[in-house]
């Protein structure tokens, strides 16, 4: 077995150590009655949590790491794996980048697990890999104006300051659930961008369910949409699709996969025998959506409930 340890995770979006993780103070006791019960423990490991704004956690939950493999090899125990957790940034604007956080875990595991100490060191890549991969569209399924204040008589109801409240075929109980678990607030892009002139309204995002636990998004300065319109989520690639079926969703996925001309041109060339490579009659599968699509061979699908 592996003994989870507790971190200092108080700054992070999400706090894993309510839930999991054993105190410094309990581990001694623990790692004993499992060599009592016959159990080996054989590393550490530890989740700083996601959104975490402070990579010297990482180091202070490395440092308790090396006292607790102090403890077990005093019980018996023969201790080699070291599991960092995840919860790691995959975005290029997180407020604390991936190499800074890499930097301080190098500097802390030279310190307490020097290269050929005999420890595997692990850790939870998912959240870094996926979260820029994917990008969600939804529909506008419903819309309504709500007066922020009661207009007099002799007020225009038309001047009346006003919000537009915009309900989506997706919200915190399915897609957007890091509203619910990270504290986030999806901005979304519009697909076809407004005028320059066009004017801007208060604007607020729900899910399709009524109740005030489902709001995706509020404080946004939107142009009028209308039902039917597409609204584009980038960075949508973690704990959004795979979370759905927990939460009781049940709305089926379109999903279409895509990837730039000169991606598509390097893989080709690696895939495709070089006789084959300036065949005219090859056709080509869907760039990104942004790119000029009068040379494919079709015309590019923007019609799914989600895109991801």
């Amino acid at each position: 077995m592996v003994l989870c340890i507790a971190t200092q995770d108080s700054h992070s979006l999400s706090h894993l150590s309510l839930r999991f993780g054993a105190s410094l103070k309990s581990c001694r006791h623990l790692l004993e009655n499992a060599k009592k019960s016959h159990v080996e423990v054989v590393g550490v490991s530890f989740h700083i949590g996601s959104g975490c704004p402070d990579p010297q956690a990482y180091a202070q939950s490395i440092a308790d790491a090396r006292l607790v493999f102090q403890m077990g090899a005093e019980l018996g125990h023969t201790m080699n794996i070291l599991d960092l957790g995840g919860g790691f940034p995959g975005l290029e604007g997180a407020k604390v980048r991936f190499e800074e956080i890499a930097s301080v875990i190098n500097s802390a595991l030279d310190l307490y697990f020097p290269e050929g100490c005999g420890v595997d060191i692990l850790a939870e890549l998912g959240r870094y890999y996926v979260t820029s991969a994917f990008t969600v569209a939804v529909n506008i399924v419903a819309k309504k104006e709500v007066l922020l204040d009661q207009p007099s008589r002799e007020e225009e109801t038309s001047s009346a300051p006003k919000t537009i409240v915009y309900h989506l075929d997706e919200g915190v109980y399915g897609i957007f659930n890091s509203v619910l678990f990270d504290n986030t607030c999806p901005t979304p892009t519009l697909q076809k961008k407004p005028a320059a002139d066009q004017p801007l309204y208060s604007s607020s995002l729900w899910g399709p369910a009524v109740g005030g636990s489902n709001r995706v998004a509020e404080g946004l300065w939107l142009p009028q949409l209308h039902v039917g319109d597409w609204l584009v989520f980038d960075n949508m690639g973690a704990y959004t699709m795979d979370t759905k079926s927990l939460l009781g969703g049940t709305q089926a996925y379109r999903i279409t996969y895509a990837m730039s001309r000169l991606a598509w041109e390097a893989l080709r060339g690696q895939l495709l025998p070089a006789e084959d490579q300036d065949a005219e009659d090859v056709c080509k599968p869907l760039s990104c959506g942004w790119e000029i699509t009068d040379t494919l061979c079709v015309g590019p699908v923007f019609t799914p409930a989600s895109i991801m």
